[in-house]
């Protein structure tokens, strides 16, 4: 046994010499991320998910959501990929406005949709490569409903606001209906039975219905916030 461990930690001290060297594709990445995203503008990250039709209510919504965000003078950064992702960004496309895909390959389901201007459609392979870029540039995250990498976009948000780690910047979840039940049980069950998170953690996202609460909701935040690149 301690034989066969002794080999598989040869192999694994070698494998890892060799990934060193990605260290440079990372990096790669990241400056190539930050130089586009460095010109494109305040912007709002609109997530949702993939598998959206084209004619669902959350799709006509968010298509809604990123016009009326674009009109108060806003970019949209998505995914870029189908479904809300698409919605988002033909919502800023339609309106003429600022229209960034931040795009990453992926087995199923991801390819870059037709409304991301060509020059904001920015290839990614890693994903904390991407994430970084949605929260550094991002002025604010519009939440529709979505899977598991949408729930991931969420809570990585709140927690960077909530430790402290980014400043403060409005995150919105958009569908009472479907957001509610993630709601009750994070008062009930984390807050009020485990004490896992403080009562003024739910105060760090707003909850909404319509296009226009969305907008006013970014908009009266920053009546009283600076804009500018969240660290």
């Amino acid at each position: 046994m301690s034989n066969y461990f002794a080999e598989r930690r040869k192999e694994w001290k070698k494998e890892n010499q060799q990934h060193s060297w990605l260290v440079f594709k990372i990096m790669a990445e990241f400056v190539e991320g930050f130089e586009k995203m460095a010109e494109i503008g305040p912007c709002v990250s609109i997530f949702g998910s993939a598998r959206t039709k084209t004619d669902h209510p959350n799709y006509l919504l968010a298509t809604e959501i990123a016009s009326k965000l674009t009109e108060a003078g806003f970019g949209i950064i998505t995914g870029g990929g189908p479904g809300v992702m698409e919605a988002g960004n033909k919502g800023a496309h339609e309106a003429g406005g600022t229209s960034v895909g931040l795009n990453i390959m992926l087995p199923f389901e991801q390819h870059s949709n037709p409304y991301i201007q060509p020059d904001k459609n920015i290839n990614f392979d890693y994903f904390f490569v991407r994430k970084v870029m949605f929260v550094k540039y991002a002025q604010g995250f519009v939440v529709l409903p979505g899977g598991f990498g949408t729930l991931d976009e969420l809570f990585e948000s709140l927690t960077l606001i909530q430790t402290y780690k980014i400043e403060r910047f409005p995150v919105v979840l958009v569908g009472t209906e479907f957001w509610s039940g993630l709601l009750d049980w994070l008062k009930t069950a984390v807050l009020e039975r485990a004490g896992n998170i403080s009562p003024g953690d739910l105060d760090l996202f707003a909850l909404v219905d319509t296009a226009d609460e969305v907008v006013d909701h970014i908009s009266n935040f920053y009546k009283t916030h600076r804009i500018k690149p969240n660290f």
